[in-house]
């Protein structure tokens, strides 16, 4: 018999076969696991550089300038070009983590209720892993980032103008710094994300007839170059909001620990997978992991909004 995927609903006879064919192919588990982790990781998002691990450890180099060390001078005709050195920061040796659980799915979950039970322990391992990487990672950059301002007023009662000036400006003071950093992030928590949505859209910011807005849609907006993104994972909880540049920030040091079963999908996806039969108590464990560090290695690409009182 062969395998769809995904696994379509159990029918009559033969699914209980389908069902235990997909658990002991890992490679259809690890599309699944990919599936659900799509687009799911915002620690993904704010820190898109991706690092070189060796011996369980990646070596970072701190926040440098992206502007060469001397400027340009004029050279004349059949002149040398002058010679320019390219600082770099400090190196600090940082150390990579698993983070990883099973899940065990029996026999008789399997008979009795067909695929359920499977779709219900690839989505819990998901979320948690997400949920777990993804407060791990914001707490890193909320610990890294050092420059804050206040907002005008809780986001509950400021105005359009008011949000609008806070992001603004927050962008404008990381530009400032001279450094090459142009934030393109905002991250908020999904209070203040609907808050800030509700007086944009009353203000006319957002438009309410387009099919592709996102008022209908529901996609993240763009407002002023900046795109919105909402998370439940701020370790700051709701009083405040990030002003990122997602491409200068930092990012993700993911490890390849390999390991005999374990699959990682395509596509770059981080996430590792193993499926284990139990015969000896009639089930399958079922294992997600990410072998992973946060990296902030420039804290001067992003500023905190505090305040935000969401």
């Amino acid at each position: 018999m062969g395998i769809t995927y995904p696994a379509p609903p159990p029918t009559v006879s033969g699914d209980n076969i389908t069902i235990n064919r997909f658990l002991a192919n890992p490679t259809l588990i690890a599309r699944r696991i990919a599936d659900l982790a799509l687009n799911r990781y915002i620690a993904d998002t704010l820190l898109t550089g991706r690092y070189v691990v060796s011996g369980g450890a990646v070596l970072v180099e701190g926040e440098e300038t992206q502007f060469a060390d001397r400027n340009p001078q004029e050279v004349s005709p059949g002149g040398e070009y002058p010679l320019t050195t390219l600082s770099t920061g400090p190196a600090t040796l940082v150390r990579t983590a698993k983070w990883g659980e099973d899940a065990e799915i029996t026999d008789e979950s399997i008979a009795r209720q067909g695929i359920d039970p499977v779709n219900r322990a690839l989505t819990k391992l998901v979320n948690t892993n997400v949920r777990t990487v993804d407060s791990v990672a914001l707490g890193v950059i909320a610990s890294r980032v050092t420059a804050t301002q206040a907002a005008a007023a809780p986001w509950a009662t400021a105005t359009a103008k008011q949000l609008f000036l806070d992001v603004v400006t927050a962008q404008a003071r990381i530009r400032d710094l001279n450094l090459g950093y142009e934030a393109d992030t905002v991250v908020v928590s999904d209070t203040a994300f609907a808050l800030a949505m509700a007086t944009f859209l009353d203000a006319g910011y957002l438009p309410r007839e387009s099919a592709n807005g996102t008022v209908v849609t529901a996609q993240f907006p763009v407002i002023a170059g900046l795109r919105w993104l909402p998370t439940p994972n701020l370790p700051t909880g709701a009083n405040t909001a990030f002003v990122v540049d997602s491409t200068q920030l930092g990012g993700m040091a993911d490890e390849n620990l390999g390991g005999p079963g374990y699959v990682r999908a395509g596509n770059g996806s981080s996430v590792e997978v193993k499926t284990i039969r139990d015969d000896r108590n009639d089930q399958y464990r079922v294992r997600a992991r990410r072998v992973t560090v946060p990296v902030v290695a420039s804290p001067g690409a992003a500023r905190v909004i505090t305040g935000v009182g969401a």
